[in-house]
C-alpha cells in the first residue's frame, strides 16, 4: 500500500471520526416515546440514550398493585430506549453505510 492510499485512508477516517460524532451530538437532541398500558405511562428517551421524561396517568396509580404500573413503566422505558437505539443505529448506518476504503476491495464497506 502506498504512501498516499495510506494517507487517503487516515484522512477518511478522520473525516468519518468528526461526523460520527456531530451525528451523535445531533442524535442527543432527537427523542422518541414509547407508551405502555394504552398510553397510560409514556416515556420520552433521547438519541444519546438517555430517558428524558415519564408520564403516568392517574388512573394507573393503584397503591394495591404497584407492581403493575412497576411493569408498565419499564416496558415503556425498555421499548423508547430500544427505539432511541434503533434511531442512532439508523443515522450512523447512513453515515457509513456503503464506505469504500482505497485499497480494501471489497472489505471497505465493512468498516
Amino acid at each position: 500500500m502506498s504512501k498516499k492510499m495510506l494517507g487517503d485512508i487516515m484522512r477518511e477516517a478522520q473525516r468519518l471520526q468528526a461526523e460520527m460524532q456531530k451525528t451523535q451530538e445531533e442524535a442527543k437532541e432527537k427523542t422518541v416515546e414509547a407508551t405502555s398500558g394504552g398510553g397510560m405511562v409514556t416515556v420520552t428517551a433521547n438519541g444519546g440514550g438517555e430517558v428524558v421524561s415519564i408520564k403516568i396517568e392517574k388512573d394507573v396509580v393503584n397503591p394495591d398493585d404497584i407492581e403493575m404500573l412497576q411493569d408498565l413503566i419499564l416496558a415503556a422505558t425498555n421499548e423508547a430506549l430500544r427505539r432511541a437505539n434503533e434511531m442512532t443505529g439508523d443515522a450512523m448506518s447512513k453515515l457509513t453505510g456503503g464506505l469504500q476504503l482505497p485499497g480494501l476491495g471489497g472489505l471497505g464497506k465493512f468498516f
